[in-house]
């Protein structure tokens, strides 16, 4: 067996054994609770007449109905890329120091509900805005299903409050724009030359203190072809900054592939397509009056903190339940 053959072998076990544990994940919860089901129905039948239990076991059936309603929502996602991590990247819109500090804000959101899912999150690269916030942020979210949910995040968000930078106390509306793809595995075939990649080596920037690098080894790609340009500089070594970087530009190149694909098919069939960077999703009003609204969905909350504290489930999971046209 040659060289070729071994990693084309290791690369079909690899997928075969990614497919188990999704298929897994289906199965297991779905039998655990078929299983406790059945041991409520049996300890139901021989208590009707112990009130105190029959307590305990309308607490467990409600904790089962919310098990169930995970399964139903995990269950919309069966796309190729449903499973993946995730990459997330913020960027602010028109608007100066207003719309960095939203795009500041929208970076703790999603920080605060990775962590309530368990997740991990790297920040591969990010630039601060010149006063306060972030011009633009990315982050990798690894963990089970990451891309699945995060995928509901992808559009323009738009913030509505009294701004903190404006000594008149006026009312503003900042915007800025989520993108999420999935990371893809080095077993999804994406072809880059060498040859067209310009690499560049600067040093990392940041608003100061310890923990910035004083090292020129943040590295910046750009793939000349499709003007994708990728950046990071959360690693210690040039050489992990370059292997990030070179794993984020594949999935983006595959996203543009697959994005082109699409379009040509809707250009086929006639459809309109949305633009992203004008398709507002949701809403966050701070002033006058306390509301979150999902556009796509009519989903909303007055409670405009705890959504703030990355509770965002709600808008999640009614966007996976949308069928598609």
């Amino acid at each position: 067996m040659n060289q070729s053959d071994f990693w084309n072998d290791a690369n079909k076990a690899n997928q075969v054994l990614r497919e188990l544990k999704q298929l897994k994940s289906y199965v297991e919860p779905h039998q655990k609770g078929i299983k406790k089901m059945e041991d409520l129905k049996e300890l139901l039948e021989v208590s009707k007449d112990d009130e105190e239990f029959l307590k305990n076991i309308d607490e467990e059936i409600q904790v089962l109905e919310k098990e169930i309603a995970q399964l139903e929502v995990q269950s919309f996602l069966s796309g190729k890329f449903d499973q993946s991590n995730a990459v997330l990247s913020i960027n602010a819109g028109a608007g100066g120091t207003e719309s960095c500090d939203w795009a500041s804000m929208l970076l703790r959101m999603y920080n605060r509900w990775a962590e309530e899912k368990g997740y991990k999150v790297d920040m591969v690269d990010i630039l601060h805005g010149d006063e306060a916030g972030v011009k633009n942020a990315t982050l990798r979210i690894e963990g089970e299903k990451a891309y699945g949910f995060l995928k509901a995040e992808k559009g323009v968000h738009r913030l509505v409050r009294i701004s903190p930078f404006d000594s008149n106390k006026r009312r503003h509306t900042s915007f800025a724009s989520i993108d999420v793809i999935p990371e893809i595995e080095d077993d999804v075939a994406v072809d880059i030359n060498p040859s067209d990649l310009r690499i560049d080596i600067y040093r990392s920037s940041g608003p100061g203190g310890q923990s910035v690098n004083t090292t020129d080894s943040a590295v910046r790609l750009t793939h000349i072809p499709t003007g994708i340009v990728v950046a990071c500089q959360n690693e210690r070594s040039q050489l992990q900054n370059r292997q990030m970087a070179m794993k984020i530009l594949r999935a983006r190149i595959h996203e543009k592939k697959r994005q082109e694909q699409d379009d040509r098919m809707a250009k086929e069939y006639g459809q309109k397509q949305k633009i992203e960077w004008g398709s507002q999703i949701r809403s966050y009003v701070m002033h006058p009056y306390s509301m979150v609204k999902d556009h796509r969905t009519d989903v909303e909350t007055g409670n405009v903190n705890k959504v703030m504290d990355g509770d965002l489930d709600m808008f999640i999971e009614a966007f996976l339940r949308i069928k598609p046209e």
